[in-house]
């Protein structure tokens, strides 16, 4: 796990790091000259990046984003061969376009602005004093087709809470993609210690409500016309899962 002096200092060590998550894998060569360090500094910069396991070598002495959140998963459900995995940095306009496409068929405003934040910031993952954002997708012959998006805050007295997000293509539902995603995304919430996580909805997204409560997942609250869709006040409906 990172420590909060990590990347909170900024500066050369952080540039190192946002390069390698942008572009990687990269030659260490590209990296120094992008930034512009000299090669003892960037080699102790890309040293204590390792030890902290952020960054790590490939096997052709390239660096990339260290990720440890499992191995690819692979299903086959009514016809369909999946794929259920970590996100990589080539994912990014697939993971985009497929929210976008989900919730632009069902009010989904919480996703939408995910969306909007992972095109905004162009990475998938995001590091802090925690590593506080992943995103898992299901592939189809390499194309995203639904995806699994869980945040959880950098400050302490939230630490234990993760925010959820997840939803599978049209084409692709009843094949079991969206549960296999959801319990990817619950289970790296509990790695990490946290002891809830939670969904908000608008209430008008009624199957996305009623596949959580189906997944054990019960109504937290409601908070009445919270959300303006189409002209008319929606209530949000926020459900969440303990873990612990």
């Amino acid at each position: 796990m990172p420590s909060p002096t990590d990347l909170e200092l900024g500066g050369e060590r952080s540039d190192v790091y946002r390069f390698v998550e942008r572009n990687g894998p990269v030659a260490p060569a590209e990296v120094a000259e992008a930034i512009s360090v000299d090669p003892e500094r960037f080699q102790h910069h890309v040293s204590i990046l390792k030890r902290d396991d952020l960054i790590e070598s490939t096997d052709d002495g390239k660096l990339t984003v260290a990720l440890h959140d499992g191995e690819t998963a692979e299903h086959y459900e009514a016809g369909v061969s999946y794929e259920i995995r970590p996100s990589r940095p080539p994912d990014l306009s697939g993971v985009v376009g497929t929210i976008r496409d989900v919730t632009s068929e069902a009010p989904y405003i919480i996703a939408a602005g995910v969306a909007e934040q992972l095109a905004y910031e162009d990475t998938l993952v995001r590091w802090g004093p925690n590593r506080c954002r992943v995103v898992f997708v299901a592939t189809v012959d390499d194309d995203v087709v639904g995806w699994v998006h869980v945040a959880m805050s950098e400050v302490d007295e939230l630490a234990s809470t993760a925010e959820l997000t997840l939803g599978v293509m049209e084409t692709y539902r009843r094949h079991g993609i969206g549960s296999h995603l959801l319990h990817r995304g619950v289970e790296w919430a509990a790695s990490r210690g946290c002891r809830k996580v939670y969904n908000s909805l608008p209430a008008t997204n009624e199957r996305a409500v009623d596949f959580l409560q189906e997944a054990g997942w019960t109504v937290e609250a409601v908070r009445d016309g919270h959300y303006e869709i189409g002209g008319e006040l929606v209530d949000e409906v926020m459900l969440a899962r303990r873990l612990d």
